[in-house]
């Protein structure tokens, strides 16, 4: 029996039409910075996915910059904000490319559900020192989706820059609400969105530029040095229309349905198994699911070996499985250390759920040691 691939959080699948793309841009031999023919064939299809990534967003073209990918963007974001002289106030749930892109970053709470506090968000903006903070829209480990709009209102009124990880919104959530999330910057993500690994954009949401990270040849107008990859990004642009379509045609409500036939399944077959952040508004694809003495680690090893692929905590950790700081965060205690990601793939087939069930089931029969009795 083929793998089942449950980890687009990860990464998504790629979409053909971000293969098709991607194809085409490599034939096109000229660097976009080059004044002959060549160059300009080139700038103008750079300039095509820029405005194609704009439309998406609802914003003006000059407002994506492409970057390497959404760490870059993250770092960019936030390293402008401190350049600034504004200290950083991060989710404590945040990706680790923001939570140490500054280190010294103040951590607003979240609650149980992964969900950010908003009275000590409000505490810590009543500081009259210049602030910034960087809250994601959409949780990579648990599929929590974070108040922005509330979160936005609270930095208007302190003056404060806010940066919006939005990485796992394609496909996910309407792309062409993100221009008015009230953001002063957003990062998106190719590979996230089904397209190739290696690019991404931030998004000057507000008009704010955050200054270049990156200095050197004076590419994207000046805000992020090097040769831009073609390539990579005309299969950007592509991915992100796709998956748009995609998810406006109801392919985020099929996905809903099958993570919910999982739950469903799981309330029979596995009634000890914990669900993670069930009170939440969460991403139709994502489920966080914790089996109660059973290392992450053994778990998707467990699954692996049977076919499918899941994981823990967040895939940019070098390949490591570790205890996930979001699950810490949330107080889940022990928990933390057991609880494993299935994020179901735009090409999930109609039999995930019982393919996953039956392989779950198997191996926590195997690994759940039983409660003995209490002695008389």
């Amino acid at each position: 029996m083929s793998r089942l691939y449950l980890d687009a959080n990860a990464s998504e699948p790629l979409r053909p039409e971000a293969r098709t793309a991607a194809a085409a841009a490599l034939d096109v031999a000229g660097n976009p910075s080059s004044v002959h023919a060549e160059g300009r064939a080139a700038r103008r299809l750079l300039e095509e996915a820029r405005e194609s990534v704009a439309a998406l967003a609802g914003l003006a073209p000059a407002a994506v910059v492409f970057t390497s990918g959404g760490t870059e963007a993250n770092a960019t974001a936030l390293a402008g904000c401190a350049a600034e002289g504004r200290r950083v106030l991060a989710g404590a749930t945040e990706h680790d490319s923001v939570l140490r892109a500054i280190p010294a970053a103040e951590r607003i709470p979240v609650d149980r559900d992964g969900v950010i506090d908003l009275a000590a968000l409000a505490t810590a903006l009543a500081d009259p020192r210049p602030a910034a903070v960087a809250v994601m829209l959409a949780n990579n480990e648990t599929g929590t989706l974070q108040p922005i709009a509330e979160v936005a209102a609270l930095c208007r009124r302190a003056a404060a820059r806010l940066h919006v990880d939005a990485v796992q919104a394609p496909g996910r959530l309407p792309l062409g609400d993100l221009g008015a999330l009230g953001a002063d910057t957003v990062a998106l993500s190719a590979h996230k969105a089904g397209g190739p690994k290696g690019a991404g954009a931030l998004l000057l949401a507000s008009g704010w530029w955050p200054g270049p990270l990156l200095r050197g040849g004076g590419q994207e107008r000046g805000m992020r040095a090097g040769t831009e990859p073609l390539p990579a990004i005309a299969g950007f642009a592509a991915a992100l229309a796709a998956a748009e379509a995609w998810r406006a045609a109801g392919g985020a409500a099929r996905l809903r349905a099958l993570r919910d036939a999982i739950l469903a399944g799981l309330a029979v077959r596995v009634p000890h198994a914990v669900p993670i952040a069930m009170g939440a508004s969460r991403l139709a694809n994502t489920l966080c699911l914790a089996l109660p003495g059973v290392a992450a680690a053994t778990q998707v090893m467990a699954l692996d070996l049977a076919g499918i692929a899941v994981s823990a905590g967040s895939a940019c950790s070098s390949g490591k499985v570790a205890e996930s700081h979001v699950l810490r965060a949330m107080g889940l205690g022990p928990l933390a250390g057991s609880a494993i990601r299935v994020s179901l793939p735009w090409t999930a087939p109609e039999e995930a759920p019982r393919r996953f069930l039956d392989a779950y089931a198997a191996m926590a029969a195997r690994l759940v040691r039983p409660v003995e009795p209490a002695p008389a």
